[in-house]
């Protein structure tokens, strides 16, 4: 499948969890409703606009297993769980449980409201190497205390790609009167995601990533209870509306282009059996991250089970990963993270469609050579 994305041949792509990659025939549709944007921008903005990003938002909910009611379109996740955070309405003293594997930029914005509004936070230490779900679940749900008004969580996390149990402790966040919000980023595309049956209160995923759609595109979900408590990081047009959609539908002019390219994301991952691909590609990270242990002489991180087509395996701590990385790149050309966290080194691959095996025999060379 090479040939149908746009990357640069010559490069050996193992970081689509950081950006994504569009594929041809999805960038080419993604470019004709920029065309038509640019055609009129008045018809299309001022009148066709509502209407187009209402059907989009629908196709996506279907994807998504929820209500496009439900949706909001979002450049990012990021912004969405920012839409969320301002909308809480903390108090000084209130706790946000969360855990030692966050997205760093999240970790900014929890910050920030600690800041402002005297709120704490509590970080729970995933337990590694992950080899079962309850364990996870009690690990993060030891932190509840009285004070504790919402938890946040990633489905996938960013630094070391696990998948965590999140549709457990949403139910026992609902029991306990706990709000839920959830950072998806890395899931749509790359695990099948139900937002109704997985019972978040909040959701927000990136679309660009393992959906590879257009940059910018992803959503954030709110769960009905919830539609009146949002409020837009723009207030704008609409504001007052007495619906979710209609408060969040017009921040200013802006493209929506990869908005409405959502849905042929969608169609090309059907038309090429994506569950087949995502299988595959899965069966290949397991095996990358394997070849990397015997490299390393480390062991893994988690069981199988708990990545999907994006994998994290330990590198030794005596080695500079920005020289790493950088050499990877430069005399392999292998782009793939290389980083620190928490005093522990790792490596984080991502296995696409237009991945090979041969991609990772060179990787692995290379990682051997350098290391």
């Amino acid at each position: 499948m090479r040939d149908l994305f746009l990357l640069d041949p010559k490069v050996i792509f193992l970081n689509h969890g950081s950006f994504g990659a569009c594929p041809k025939e999805v960038f080419d549709h993604y470019q004709s409703w920029q065309r038509a944007l640019e055609t009129q921008p008045v018809a299309f903005l001022g009148r066709r606009a509502p209407e187009l990003i209402q059907k989009a938002l629908s196709d996506l909910g279907q994807y998504l297993g929820t209500s496009g009611e439900n949706l909001v379109f979002v450049a990012n996740a990021t912004s969405g769980l920012n839409t969320v955070a301002r909308s809480l309405k903390l108090s000084h003293g209130d706790e946000i449980l969360t855990t030692d594997h966050e997205y760093g930029a999240l970790e900014l914005t929890w910050q920030y409201h600690q800041r402002e509004r005297g709120i704490h936070i509590q970080h729970q230490t995933l337990p590694l190497p992950m080899l079962n779900e309850d364990d996870v679940v009690e690990a993060i749900w030891s932190g509840v205390t009285a004070r504790t008004r919402v938890i946040f969580l990633s489905h996938i996390t960013s630094p070391t790609a696990l998948i965590l149990p999140v549709q457990e402790i949403c139910r026992r966040a609902r029991e306990a009167g706990i709000i839920t919000i959830i950072d998806g980023a890395h899931v749509p595309g790359q695990i099948p995601l139900n937002l109704d049956e997985l019972g978040a209160d909040f959701y927000s995923g990136n679309c660009h990533k393992w959906m590879s759609s257009p940059k910018g595109s992803a959503f954030l979900y709110v769960n009905p209870d919830y539609h009146e408590m949002i409020d837009p990081l723009v207030i704008s047009w609409g504001w007052d509306g007495d619906t979710l959609f209609e408060r969040t539908k017009w921040q200013g002019t802006r493209d929506i282009s990869a908005y409405l390219s959502m849905p042929e994301a969608i169609r090309f991952m059907e038309k090429h059996d994506w569950d087949t691909v995502r299988a595959n590609c899965h069966e290949l990270a397991i095996e990358t991250m394997h070849r990397i242990c015997e490299v390393t002489g480390m062991s893994p991180i988690a069981m199988p089970r708990f990545f999907g087509q994006m994998v994290a395996a330990p590198l030794p701590p005596d080695i500079d990963v920005v020289e790493l990385k950088n050499n990877l790149y430069d005399e392999y050309n292998v782009e793939v993270p290389i980083f620190s966290h928490h005093d522990n080194n790792y490596t984080r691959v991502s296995i696409q469609a237009y991945n090979t095996r041969q991609d990772i025999d060179t990787f692995i060379r290379g990682l051997a050579v350098l290391l």
